[in-house]
């Protein structure tokens, strides 16, 4: 197809896929030239199968709305590539994605150039993708849904429990975007009830409905989606909560110990305040031992008795493993 179809085509699909609406004297401002050249274009693309709509309004426009059939899609080399790199490994915490990666990935390597196809082999040769945890799944019909009212600025209503055991609570927001946490997935909205800005655990919304109400866009706290996220999840409300210093900077701490930026304080530029909070004791444990040296802990008073019996359980299997009972006694490697 590409073999026949003019640069200036190619270029003006390629605009046409990247934003929901165009104007058409944007896109001929584009294209360095006329209206007239624009709508003979678009006529040709549809001649060709893709379903561009003409829209209404004062100076009207075009989009590129979804067909019966799907026509081909227009990628790059490096496009390509990381597509099928990225159907390869899959997304980590969607439920169902694997047999659907492998599905599409199936379809794209038929149609890829041999010199394409060679790239991904010797990438699909050297990635290995390790399942690890079994956390929470989301659906993707609901990611693709979120996704695309993000990206058109659609105000979206659904459920939302603020906990797996909570009630949900009907929501209306604008989606600002997406962001993948570990294995979870969040929405940054701007809360239409609450009137304010919001972070949404994927996995926890239900049942999601565009309204078909579209506003202009907001830009979340900060302008930074991923930062925003990262603030809420440190600033959670938590059960227990512990405070230690430890004598490293900040970004030696984060590299160490994957630490939400959020929850490091800079004290000078050899020592750094870490926040630690969680509901489980066991968990905060476990990356109180990550941080390795640490001093001026504080923090909830009742975490103390879990950590001492978890601390108990650490000598006990410490006895069982050293010979003849030595090695009790070991001496504080944490700075190794």
């Amino acid at each position: 197809m590409t073999q026949d179809m003019p640069a200036r085509m190619l270029r003006l699909l390629s605009l046409l896929q990247t934003r929901r609406e165009w104007p058409g004297a944007e896109l001929a401002e584009r294209l360095g030239v006329t209206g007239r050249t624009v709508r003979r274009d678009i006529d040709r693309l549809r001649e060709l199968g893709y379903p561009v709509e003409g829209t209404t309004g004062r100076a009207g426009g075009y989009r590129l709305a979804a067909g019966a059939d799907l026509p081909p899609l227009l990628l790059d080399d490096e496009e390509a590539v990381a597509i099928a790199v990225a159907l390869r490994t899959a997304a980590s915490g969607v439920t169902g994605i694997e047999e659907t990666a492998v599905r599409a990935l199936a379809k794209l390597e038929q149609v890829l150039p041999a010199r394409l196809r060679r790239r991904v082999a010797a990438l699909q040769a050297a990635t290995v993708a390790l399942a690890w945890g079994d956390g929470p799944r989301v659906d993707p019909g609901t990611l693709a849904l979120l996704a695309a009212a993000c990206r058109d600025h659609e105000v979206v209503a659904f459920g939302h429990r603020s906990a797996p055991d909570a009630e949900a609570t009907a929501r209306k927001a604008e989606p600002c975007a997406l962001v993948a946490a570990g294995n979870r997935w969040y929405l940054v909205a701007y809360d239409l009830g609450k009137e304010d800005w919001r972070t949404f655990r994927v996995d926890r919304l239900t049942d999601p409905v565009p309204t078909g109400r579209r506003v202009p866009p907001r830009e979340p706290p900060g302008g930074d989606p991923g930062a925003y996220v990262s603030a809420s999840i440190a600033d959670a409300p938590a059960r227990y909560r512990l405070r230690a210093t430890v004598p490293r900077s900040a970004d030696a701490v984060r590299a160490r110990t994957g630490a939400l930026p959020g929850r490091l304080h800079a004290l000078d530029a050899e020592s750094t305040a870490v926040d630690i909070a969680d509901d489980d004791p066991a968990r905060i444990a476990a990356r109180l031992l990550g941080l390795g040296s640490a001093t001026d802990l504080s923090g909830t008073p009742e975490l103390a008795p879990h950590l001492e019996r978890l601390g108990r359980r650490l000598l006990h299997a410490a006895r069982s493993l050293a010979p003849d009972g030595a090695g009790t006694g070991a001496r504080d490697e944490g700075d190794r």
